[in-house]
C-alpha cells in the first residue's frame, strides 16, 4: 500500500449525499496481505455505518448524535415498560419514552441458532412496493429495478444493507424525514520498519477534514498487542460433593479461596500504521415523493404531435379530452417486450395491447407505414420511466392513424379481424385436438409455454433478414420440433419412414388422405420456413431465396410485413392440414 491509501484522502472527499447508493447499516472488514492482525504484512480495511431518520422538529438534537450514539454499536430493540408504555423497534429513543427518530434497519439477534440478522424496515418495503429476490429488494413497477441490496459474508452474516438514494429520498419525503449517517473507516498495514517503507515521512496526526475527523496512528506492534496481564481465579470451599442436595451459604472469607498470576507479553516485531476517519452526514429529501405519496413527476418527456415536429409535454397530453394520437417506430414493441414483466396481446389483425409492470395496458394500432399509433393520453398516464422509453421511439406523424385503432376508439366498432399470431396458436391447438380424436394419438411431444412463445413469435420480431430467419426458427420450434415422430411413424406408410423427419412424416399421413401432390402443396410454407430456419445458421446460403419463395413471402414488402406474412402462411398451412385430415372428403375444397 502507500501514503494515499492510508491517508484516505480520495475516499473522504466522497459523500453519500450525492452517491447512487447509501448505506443504511454496514460493518465489514476486508483482510489482505499475509498472516494475522499481529503479523508483518497484514493489511486490513474496515467500514462501519449506522443511520437513523429524524423529523425536522428533532434535527437540532440529532445534530449532536454521532458514532457512539447511532453508529454500528447502536442496537435497538422493542421494549415493554412496566407502566404499559411500549417502544417499538422502529423507534429511536434519546431517553426513555422519548422517541425522536426512526430506524430503517432493525437488528434481530438469534442466540439459539447463532448470529444476528438485519431487517429492512417493512414500512419502507411496503411503501415502495418492493419484493425480495435473493439478496436484492426490487420494484416490479419500474422494470424490477434493484432498490435495496444486502451483502452477506461467507457465513451468512450481514455486512451491508444499502439503498438507492433516488428511492430513499422519495420515501423520506413522504414521511418528512432526513437520514443521519454516522460512519467510520479504518485502514491498517503492518510493516517491518518505518524507515524503509512508503510511510517513512509520516507522523501521528489528527485533523478535521471534509466534514469529518481523520487520525493517523503509528505504533509498534509490541505497543499495540504487548503489555502486562493478570489472572485471578476464585472458588468456594464449603461444598461437600458427596451430599445429595448441597446448599451453599452466604459467601465470606472463610468459605472462599483464590489464586492469581501475572505476566508480560512482548516480542511483537514490526510497526502498525493505522488511518481512521469518522464523519456524520445528512441525507435530505427534495420534497418530492412521486412513488410513495404520488406527487406529480416534474421530469416527464415531451412528444412529437404535429407533422412539423412540434411537441407537447406529457402533462398537457394527460387529458382524454385532447383528441391526439402519437406515432412510434415499431421497434418500441420489441424494446418493451425485452423488459421483464411486459407482455403483448392482440385484439384485431392490426391492434393490440402492451401490458406493463405498472398495470396499464397500452392500446396500439399498426398503420400503413408500419408505425405504431397510440392515443396520446394512454402514453401520458404511464409511469415516467416508461414514458421515456416510448419517447425515444417517437416520430413525426406518417401514414395516418391505424384504421383499426380509429374504428375501436372513435367509431366504437372494433374490427372483426384477427391477428395472425393469435390464429397460429389457435389452429395448432385445433390440429392437436383433432389429431388425438381421429388417431387416438398425441401429435406433439410436449406443450409449449404459451406466454413465452407469443412474445417470440410476432411480426415485430422481423426487422431485417437475419431476424426474419430467427422468426422462422421460432415457428419451427413451436410446431415441427414438437411433432411426435414416434407416433407419426406408426401412422406413416412411407417405405423409408424410419429415415424421415417430423414434417415429412406428417406430410405422408396427409398424403394418404389427399394424395402426394396436394399434400406437398399444403406443406410448401412449412417446408419453406424450415429451410429458412437452416438459413439462420448459414445466413449466406444461396438457398434462402428459394426458401422465401416456398414460404410464399413477398420480398418487396417491409420486413415487418414479411414476418406477418410468414406467420400467416404457416398458420394457414396448419389449418389446411387439419381441415383435409379430419373433414369428410366430399366436403373438402381444393386449396
Amino acid at each position: 500500500m502507500n501514503q494515499d491509501w492510508i491517508l484516505q484522502k480520495k475516499v473522504t472527499r466522497r459523500f453519500f449525499s450525492n452517491a447512487t447508493w447509501v448505506p443504511l447499516r454496514a460493518s465489514y472488514t476486508d483482510e489482505k496481505g499475509k498472516g494475522t492482525v499481529k503479523n508483518i504484512g497484514y493489511v486490513e480495511e474496515y467500514f462501519g455505518c449506522g443511520s437513523v431518520a429524524f423529523p425536522p422538529e428533532h434535527r437540532e438534537v440529532a445534530e449532536q448524535l454521532s458514532w457512539s450514539d447511532i453508529g454500528i454499536s447502536c442496537n435497538v430493540k422493542p421494549f415493554a415498560y412496566e407502566d404499559g408504555y411500549y417502544a417499538s423497534i422502529e423507534q429511536y429513543q434519546r431517553s426513555d419514552k422519548e422517541p425522536i427518530g426512526v430506524q430503517l434497519v432493525f437488528e434481530h439477534p438469534q442466540p439459539i441458532i447463532g448470529g444476528r440478522k438485519w431487517i429492512l424496515n417493512p414500512d419502507l418495503v411496503v411503501a415502495l412496493r418492493l419484493i425480495k429476490e435473493g439478496t436484492n429488494w426490487v420494484r416490479p413497477e419500474e422494470n424490477f429495478v434493484v432498490v435495496a441490496r444486502e451483502v452477506l459474508d461467507e457465513k451468512g452474516h450481514h455486512r451491508l444493507i444499502e439503498i438507492k438514494r433516488e428511492f430513499l429520498i422519495d420515501y423520506l419525503a413522504a414521511r418528512n424525514l432526513s437520514l443521519r449517517l454516522s460512519y467510520y473507516r479504518s485502514r491498517v498495514e503492518n510493516i517491518s520498519s518505518l524507515e524503509d517503507s512508503d510511510y517513512a515521512n509520516l507522523e501521528n496526526m489528527q485533523e478535521q477534514r471534509d466534514g469529518g475527523k481523520f487520525e493517523l496512528l503509528i505504533r509498534s506492534l509490541d505497543d499495540v498487542f504487548g503489555g502486562g496481564w493478570a489472572l485471578m481465579r476464585t472458588w468456594r470451599t464449603d461444598i461437600d460433593e458427596e451430599e445429595d442436595a448441597p446448599v451453599m451459604g452466604p459467601e465470606n472469607n472463610e468459605n472462599t479461596d483464590y489464586e492469581s498470576s501475572e505476566g508480560h507479553l512482548s516480542g511483537f516485531e514490526g510497526i502498525r500504521i493505522e488511518g481512521e476517519f469518522w464523519r456524520d452526514e445528512w441525507i435530505d429529501h427534495n420534497g418530492q415523493s412521486k412513488r410513495v405519496r404520488g406527487d406529480e413527476d416534474t421530469n416527464l418527456p415531451q412528444f412529437i404531435v404535429e407533422t412539423d415536429g412540434s411537441r407537447m409535454g406529457s402533462h398537457d397530453l394527460y387529458n382524454e379530452d385532447i383528441g391526439r394520437w402519437l406515432w412510434f417506430r415499431s421497434s418500441i414493441v420489441n424494446e418493451l417486450l425485452s423488459l421483464r414483466g411486459f407482455s403483448l396481446k392482440w385484439y384485431t389483425a392490426e391492434t393490440g395491447g402492451i401490458e406493463s409492470t405498472s398495470g396499464y395496458v397500452t392500446h396500439f394500432g399498426i398503420n400503413s407505414s408500419d408505425l405504431i399509433t397510440v392515443y396520446a393520453s394512454d402514453i401520458a398516464r404511464l409511469e415516467g420511466w416508461e414514458q421515456h422509453i416510448w419517447a425515444a421511439h417517437n416520430v413525426v406523424p406518417d401514414g395516418k392513424v391505424s384504421n383499426e385503432l380509429l374504428a375501436a376508439q372513435v367509431k366504437t366498432q372494433p374490427a372483426s379481424t384477427h391477428a395472425v399470431e393469435d390464429l397460429l396458436f389457435k389452429v395448432m391447438k385445433m390440429l392437436e385436438v383433432g389429431f388425438r380424436k381421429e388417431f387416438n394419438a398425441s401429435l406433439f411431444t410436449h406443450n409449449i409455454e404459451h406466454p413465452s412463445a407469443t412474445q417470440h413469435i410476432s411480426r415485430f420480431a422481423s426487422k431485417d433478414l437475419k431476424s426474419l430467419l430467427r422468426l422462422a426458427k421460432e415457428l419451427v420450434r413451436v410446431f415441427s420440433d414438437r411433432l411426435d415422430v414416434k407416433e407419426l411413424r406408426k401412422l406413416s406408410t412411407h417405405p423409408d419412414k424410419k429415415k424421415l423427419g417430423s414434417n415429412k412424416l406428417l406430410q405422408n399421413v396427409l398424403a394418404q388422405k389427399v394424395g402426394p401432390e396436394k399434400a406437398r402443396r399444403i406443406f410448401g410454407p412449412i417446408v419453406g420456413v424450415y429451410d429458412m430456419r437452416v438459413g439462420d445458421a448459414h445466413p449466406t446460403s444461396s438457398n434462402i431465396g428459394d426458401a422465401l419463395k416456398l414460404a410464399e413471402i413477398d420480398e418487396s414488402q417491409s420486413f415487418l410485413r414479411q414476418g406477418e406474412q410468414m406467420i400467416s402462411n404457416y398458420g394457414r398451412a396448419i389449418w389446411w392440414i387439419g381441415k383435409l385430415l379430419f373433414e369428410p372428403s366430399d366436403t373438402q375444397k381444393t386449396k
